[in-house]
């Protein structure tokens, strides 16, 4: 492990929180948006995180098989952002335009499938992570100028 991993590692953290944020400020923005260029009601999106793994692990881990087990790993990355395709809360309102015109739900407006308070305990779960990983690239900052003075360079 090289002296800066550490960071580099908390840098991606930091990213993917940040993109994580961006995606779940835009459900927040558009939680009453009922027609969209798509065409229908907007959907939420979630953003799914993957392992970076190492490409050439020199320690395993003993609580998970080697089959599994691909090292210490190199950080995190998006692996996509996903439309939740389920349809959204479904009020009569046979004056709105966006209501449906026909079939069993004629008269009923679809609103997106974003549930306000889920995405703001998102959001605050997204926030504390990036303060973390923050908080991981501070300490390793500190670390390193200690290792400085110590050798008596800092």
């Amino acid at each position: 492990m090289g002296m800066f991993t550490s960071i580099n590692i908390a840098a991606t953290g930091m990213s993917v929180e940040r993109l994580r944020t961006d995606v779940i400020s835009n459900n927040i923005a558009n939680a009453t948006t009922t027609r969209t260029p798509e065409g229908g009601a907007f959907k939420k999106s979630s953003v799914i995180l993957e392992p970076v793994a190492s490409a050439h692990p020199t320690w395993r881990s003993p609580f998970v098989s080697a089959e599994q087990d691909n090292g210490p790993g190199k950080g995190v990355r998006v692996r996509e952002i996903v439309k939740d395709t389920t349809q959204g809360k479904l009020v009569y309102d046979p004056s709105n335009p966006d209501a449906i015109q026909s079939g069993p739900n004629k008269g009923y407006v679809e609103y997106p499938n974003v549930n306000i308070v889920n995405e703001m305990v998102d959001l605050i779960s997204a926030s504390r992570a990036y303060e973390a990983n923050s908080t991981v690239v501070q300490g390793a900052k500190e670390m390193f100028n200690s290792a400085l003075s110590i050798n008596g360079q800092g």
